[in-house]
Formats: structure tokens, C-alpha cells, sequence
């Protein structure tokens, strides 16, 4: 299913910073229009100082990429543009190549689902520089949020210890299409269902949810609410208990839940959405098995996430299912991902590559050269390290693996090892050559990948570093590049 064209307009070309079309414009004036270049997309750090991080976000790109053009009012509103002498922005001339402008890169990504770490690519573009520089803000606003959530999605499944998650994220989410790609993202990350509805139609995610508060306080009392709520809806009974008073809710259910039996119905079970929810999932639990409805869940909400889930669970609380809404869908105390898109490789048509990097006084921003690939090795129980590499130095025959941020870290990895390539053809000269799986194979990806990794990397405190390393060759390029890019600026 192509879901961003359901809630879009047709173009979005302009959905990008203004300097992008500057540089276009640029290239264009320059005459280097036909340049073919290489940028590949990818994150610094992983999000809330964890071990680990989920791609995501690449069915919207290939969306957006389908559709990419420029249409009149594109081009109308472009030409009101103004510069510091009132004179306009762009040339007609300009604008007129952009009309005729078509998406005609190649597009090389990690599917969704997929684990993946600092500095490795998860998008790789290469193609006419004006093409490949223009994309760059739209595929960085579609992969960042979404991978940040599918990350955070993760690490709160991972705190439940297998109990479901259910996302109730909409209502605080930045906005509707915030709302939506949360649902996505945190489905892909783990969670089994969402209160979002249109997310449900448009991504076919499983739905869930009952009553509110107010439910219960328009009717006289607790339990002529339930009742009645227990009459309209008999097979979707999770009752809000936390109204008045908590455990006298409890009671109350249990009496509304012999009714539904008794007329061939189910109590699915309770929901807590304040208090002390360890103590109060605890005494629930056995007003609960004591009434006989020992298969009855409890449901809990109330600002949770991963920290505060894990806290509840080492405290011995009794819930089964868990609903995350505020720090899900904000991606609480790290609200973006830092994933930037570098220029790594630009040549004259027919000619060899002349690989650039950005130098900095911090390792960490110092990009790496190249057309690059990740090659993850594996052995039959787990991962065992991933390598970048470029594709036309190659990745030799005994692997080397040079820590990016320490060159005196490296590890070898014997010759005969077990490998995947990470990085999947998408587009080939603009042409979709991939098949968008459907989002439940994603979603199994991540919990396979998971599974296949050190279980340090899954810590909240101080996680296993992962080992990702530069392949020898392209770290010995990259440093003889960064000794000449410092020499000329001496």
C-alpha cells in the first residue's frame, strides 16, 4: 500500500529547505549540472544513549520519490521568490529546468526493521547532484522521526519482557501527520496495536481501546457505566477503574463482569491510568483471581515508558498489557535523531570518482568517504560485527575493522565468516526496482534482528558497544584525505 499519497497532494516537491534549491540553482549557473554524485544518509549517535537503533521510514520515502516532480504552482510560487535586491530568487531559465527535472538516481537503503548503528549508511543516493542535493531535507524528515520512534517503541517493548505494548500516542503527537507515522514507526519498533484509527485503515495496524473517564461520569454511578458500557459493547469490555476510586472499581467490575458472563459474554479485564500502579496492580490482581476472573488482564497507562515500565516490573506489578502514549509519541527526553546526509563521492560524466569527506575538530563529525556498503557478519547464534566498506576499493579478502572514532581499536574477522549486505537497490536511474514489504514483515525483522544481537546492546544503562567498523582500506583513504584537506588549509 502507498500510504502518503492517500494524505498528500500530489507534489511535495517543495517539501525541502530553501538551500537545497539554492545549491540547485547553483550547480545549474555553475554548468556541473550533470555531475553524478553520491550521498549517503546515516546518524551519528544512537537516540536515549541506548545500544541499539531500528530503520524506518523507507516506504514514505519511496512514496515520495515515485511522485517527485514540480508542478506549476511549484514553479509559480518559486518565481515570487524574492533576493536582498528585490530581484527574483531563481531565473525563469531555472525554473523551466526544474519543470523537466525527473527523479533519476539510484537509491540503495537497510529495509525497515533492520538494526542498525552510528555511521553506517541507511540510505544511499547517487545520481545528477541537482536530483540527489534536492531530496536531501525530505529523506532526512522521513527517516529521522521514524526511526527515532521505531527505536523508542523498541526499547519500551523490551522493558515489558514480552507483555504487549499498545501505542495510545495520538492525542499528544505533533500534529496528524506526527500522529500517523507514529502508529507506523511504533508498530515496526514492536508495539501490537494503536488507538489511531486512521492508522489502522490506512497501514492496517490491529486497534484497540474502550472508554474514558467521561464514560464513566455521565452516567450516576461506577457501576450503572459499566453496565451500560457492558451492554453496548460486550465484546470489547476493558474497564477504566481509576474514576473515584481505584479498588472499589475493581469490585465493581468483577460485579459487571458475572453479568457478561452470565449472558455469554467476557471481561477482557481493567485498565489503571493513575496512583501507585505496582501496589494497585497488585491488589487488582487478586480481587481479580479471587472473584475467579483469573484470566482477566490489567491494562496500564499513565506517562510510561521504558524506565519507568521496568521499575514497575522489579517492583512485582501485575500488568499484562501496557498502553504508551506521551513518551512514545514524543520520543521522551530525546524528541529528534541526529541522522545527517553527506556528500561522499562527485565525478565529471565518464570519469573516475573523487571521493570528499567534511574534516572537523570532533572525530564524530568528520564524515567518511566513499560509495559505501554494510557487510553484517554473523556466526549461527549471533551478529558478530558490521564493516563499511566501498564498494569499488572492495572489501578484501581478510576483513580488518577500524573503530571510526579511535583508529587504534580495530578487529579482525577471520576470512570464511558468514555475512549479509545490508544496504537493498530500491531505485535504479529513478525506476522502483524494490518491492515494499508489508508492514508486519517489518515489524518481525526488528524482532528478529533483536533477538540476534548481544543482549548488553538491549540495556537501557550503559549498553554494549556493538562493533562497527571502517574496512581498512577506506579508513587508510579516508585518513590520507583528511591529511591533505588539513595541509591545504594550512
Amino acid at each position: 500500500m502507498s500510504v502518503p499519497s492517500k494524505i498528500y497532494r500530489s507534489s511535495l516537491a517543495l517539501l525541502t529547505d530553501l538551500y537545497e534549491l539554492t545549491m540547485a540553482h547553483g550547480y545549474w549557473k555553475a554548468g556541473i549540472s550533470d555531475r553524478e554524485a553520491v550521498f549517503n544518509l546515516f546518524f551519528r549517535q544512537h537516540p536515549f544513549q541506548g545500544g541499539f537503533s531500528i530503520a524506518c521510514g523507507l516506504e514514505y520515502v519511496v512514496d515520495f520519490l515515485k511522485n517527485f516532480h514540480f508542478d506549476e504552482t511549484d514553479l509559480a510560487y518559486l518565481a515570487t521568490l524574492r533576493g536582498n535586491d528585490d530581484r527574483p530568487l531563481f531565473e525563469p531559465a531555472f525554473l523551466d529546468y526544474l519543470r523537466d527535472l525527473e527523479f533519476d538516481c539510484d537509491v540503495d537503503a537497510i529495509p525497515e526493521g533492520t538494526v542498525v548503528f552510528p555511521q553506517e549508511p541507511l540510505v544511499r543516493v547517487r545520481g545528477p547532484i541537482i536530483a540527489s542535493q534536492i531530496i536531501e531535507t525530505p529523506l532526512l524528515n522521513l527517516i529521522n522521526f521514524q526511526t527515532l520512534i521505531a527505536t523508542k517503541a523498541a526499547r519500551i517493548c523490551t522493558a515489558t519482557r514480552g507483555e504487549p505494548v499498545l501505542e495510545f500516542g495520538l492525542r499528544r503527537a505533533q500534529g496528524i501527520d506526527g500522529g500517523l507515522v507514529v502508529s507506523r514507526a511504533a508498530y515496526v519498533g514492536g508495539c501490537a496495536a494503536t488507538s489511531n484509527v486512521l492508522a489502522g485503515k490506512l497501514f492496517n495496524i490491529p486497534v484497540k481501546g474502550t472508554h474514558a473517564h467521561s464514560w464513566v461520569m455521565a452516567f450516576d454511578t461506577e457501576e450503572e457505566a459499566f453496565d451500560a458500557y457492558a451492554d453496548a459493547m460486550p465484546n470489547n469490555c476493558v474497564f477504566l477503574v481509576d474514576t473515584y476510586d481505584t479498588l472499589e472499581g475493581v469490585r465493581r467490575a468483577v460485579a459487571v463482569g458475572r453479568t457478561l458472563h452470565r449472558r455469554g459474554h467476557k471481561m477482557l479485564g481493567i485498565r489503571l491510568d493513575s496512583g501507585d500502579l505496582a501496589y494497585l496492580s497488585i491488589e487488582a490482581r487478586r480481587i481479580l483471581d479471587d472473584a475467579g476472573f483469573t484470566d482477566a488482564l490489567i491494562v496500564a497507562s499513565n506517562d510510561l515508558d521504558e524506565h519507568i515500565i521496568t521499575s514497575l516490573k522489579n517492583q512485582g506489578a501485575t500488568i499484562g498489557m501496557w498502553g504508551v502514549g506521551t513518551r512514545l509519541a514524543t520520543a521522551h527526553d530525546q524528541p529528534a535523531m541526529g541522522g545527517v546526509y553527506k556528500l561522499t563521492a562527485i565525478r565529471k560524466p565518464g570519469q573516475s570518482w573523487n571521493y570528499k569527506l567534511k574534516v572537523s575538530e570532533q572525530a564524530i563529525k568528520t564524515s567518511t568517504p566513499g560509495i559505501h556498503q554494510v557487510r553484517r557478519f554473523h556466526d549461527q547464534n549471533e551478529f558478530i560485527a558490521d564493516m563499511i566498506y566501498d564498494e569499488p576499493l572492495g572489501a578484501g579478502n581478510s576483513y580488518v575493522l577500524v573503530d571510526p572514532m579511535d583508529p587504534t581499536r580495530r578487529k579482525k574477522i577471520p576470512a570464511d565468516t558468514a555475512y549479509t549486505d545490508l544496504l537493498t537497490p530500491i531505485f535504479r536511474r529513478g525506476q522502483l526496482v524494490y518491492e515494499i514489504p508489508p508492514l508486519d514483515e517489518a515489524r518481525q525483522r526488528a524482532r528478529k534482528q533483536l533477538s540476534g544481537f548481544h543482549a548488553g546492546i538491549r540495556r537501557f544503562v550503559n549498553p554494549h558497544v556493538y562493533p562497527v567498523g571502517l574496512e581498512h582500506n577506506l579508513h587508510e583513504l579516508k585518513t590520507k584525505l583528511i591529511l591533505r584537506a588539513r595541509k591545504t588549509e594550512a
